[in-house]
């Protein structure tokens, strides 16, 4: 019974720091707004995100902004229920989910074409690889740098066949605008700690 009790208690033990490793892991940084902040406070995360720029050119400071943008880095993000008579709640307007919002589509074809059967659109890692990806093949479909965060995001948002579209849209030319605008905030803040953090070798969580 004593030997019961003990197995009990060390199973319990044992859950219960899964569960505080996985509620660190996942939860959303304190401040999303500041990219020495994020990657100080999830190390991981900057590994992955230098992985990613040495992997498809993507730089650092354009994976964050579009996070920024699409889910403030909440790794469950969905787009708000539309409302039947502004009351009801109905469907959701597409199948966004996660870090990088991407829809089942896009996050399919990005499986099949790196061979990531695995990824999850919920786990960092792979929302920044696939950041990644996309905006390489944006790089070589429409002729966009992997530096413009302008246009890149544009493409982003809206697809690439309905890029060239994009001009007469003033809401996604004004999200755009503050991706800009955070991705520059970005980078300026990872020019003062980016050494700092090439310097860590250990895994913080």
């Amino acid at each position: 019974m004593k030997l019961l009790k003990k197995k009990i208690i060390r199973d319990n033990y044992f859950l219960i720091i899964l569960l505080i490793l996985l509620n660190g892991c996942t939860s959303i940084p304190q401040n999303t707004s500041n990219s020495c902040d994020i990657f100080y406070e999830r190390y991981l995360w900057y590994k992955h995100s230098k992985k990613v720029e040495q992997k498809w050119g993507t730089p650092i400071h354009i994976q964050l902004a579009i996070i920024k943008m699409e889910s403030d880095f909440d790794w469950l993000a969905k787009p708000p229920r539309q409302k039947l008579f502004k009351v009801i709640p109905f469907k959701r307007p597409s199948s966004s989910f996660g870090y990088s919002q991407a829809v089942k589509g896009t996050w399919e074809q990005y499986k099949s074409e790196t061979g990531n059967k695995l990824a999850t659109r919920a786990r960092f890692k792979d929302s920044v690889d696939f950041i990644g990806w996309y905006t390489n093949k944006t790089k070589s479909i429409l002729k966009i740098p992997l530096n413009n965060a302008f246009k890149q995001y544009v493409a982003y948002h809206e697809g690439w066949g309905n890029y060239k579209y994009y001009k007469k849209n003033k809401k996604v030319i004004s999200l755009a605008k503050k991706v800009e605008k955070q991705s520059k905030a970005y980078k300026n803040q990872l020019s003062k700690c980016q050494n700092s953090l090439n310097k860590n070798k250990y895994i913080i969580f």
